[in-house]
């Protein structure tokens, strides 16, 4: 649960940036984000909950 809010934050935030600086605009926003609800409903759901789990396992244990 903690990584899924860590993702959805980053997301956010980027989006934001993106939308600030103008090379993203509002509509473009919108349309990612219905399309992520769309995703999330759909049977490719665990599939990719799974990679993301996965690649932050992967980055986690990565040491500098």
């Amino acid at each position: 649960m903690a990584i899924s809010i860590s993702v959805v934050l980053l997301l956010v935030i980027l989006t934001l940036v993106f939308i600030r600086s103008g090379s993203l605009k509002f509509t473009h926003a919108l349309v990612c984000t219905l399309l992520g609800f769309c995703l999330a409903g759909s049977s490719l759901a665990p599939t990719l909950s799974n990679g993301i789990a996965a690649t932050a396992d992967v980055v986690s244990s990565v040491r500098p």
